[in-house]
């Protein structure tokens, strides 16, 4: 980068941190957004926060362990897929089975034991697929929302209080222009800035408009959690009464 670029990123730079701090002590004029576009604006911070939200409860109820959820990131990243770990109730059952084997399947405890420690894994194992379906179906969705959707357009309306920014230090310098000569560049610059902000105000106006479209990708994310959780409990819900009716049978 050559000394007169990077002497005018400097300039711009500090033309800006100036009309910002004027605005703030109320010394100069700041172009306000029409009424549409904040509406539009404060539905994608409403959408951004409540999808964050619900994405971090989401992982904290599916993978309760801030440990694992931190692994599985970075797994993901690096593998492209989660790591295949198996979850507390597989252990907790493996333990019973083991000590049922030591126990002795002849004994009554240790018959049990073995009984419902493969029912514990079996639930294991149901509630795997259960995190899995709605990790896929669920998370990823509103996570990729977040990191490209929601993204883009903090970044484009950042861009937009920049361009908003050097428009009123135009019309600053234009009120304050003294001589024919300083008026019309005071004026040349205005109409160049006039229109950057229109154009970067339009770009960031269409991507708004967009966040809305979106709820009703959601809100097919929203209906595949649910059927995954109501398979997962429907299948837990079957291993169990099967439990039941097999120690009843012990019993008789």
């Amino acid at each position: 980068m050559d000394l007169k670029k990077l002497a005018g990123q400097a300039g711009q730079f500090l033309t800006r941190a100036v009309q910002y701090t004027e605005e703030k002590i109320g010394s100069a004029e700041k172009t306000e957004l029409d009424g549409h576009f904040e509406s539009l604006s404060h539905q994608a911070d409403s959408a951004r926060h409540w999808t964050e939200k619900m994405l971090v409860g989401a992982e904290s109820v599916l993978i309760p362990n801030p440990g694992n959820r931190v692994e599985d990131m970075i797994f993901e990243k690096i593998e492209k897929r989660r790591p295949n770990r198996l979850s507390n109730l597989e252990y907790f059952g493996l333990d019973m089975v083991q000590a049922g084997n030591d126990f002795g399947s002849g004994t009554a405890y240790g018959s049990a034991l073995l009984k419902v420690g493969g029912a514990e894994q079996r639930l294991g194992m149901v509630e795997r697929e259960f995190i899995s379906n709605a990790v896929q179906g669920f998370i990823q969705p509103l996570r990729k929302f977040l990191e490209t959707e929601m993204k883009t357009i903090t970044k484009e309306k950042r861009l937009l209080e920049t361009k908003r920014l050097d428009l009123d230090a135009c019309k600053s310098r234009l009120r304050k222009a003294r001589s024919l000569d300083g008026q019309s560049s005071a004026e040349a610059d205005l109409r160049k800035a006039q229109a950057d902000f229109d154009r970067q105000a339009e770009i960031t106006k269409l991507l708004l408009e967009g966040v809305r479209s979106s709820q009703a990708a959601h809100l097919r994310y929203l209906n595949e959690l649910v059927e995954a959780q109501t398979l997962y409990y429907d299948q837990s819900h079957k291993v169990m009464v099967e439990l039941q009716k097999e120690l009843a049978r012990k019993t008789e």
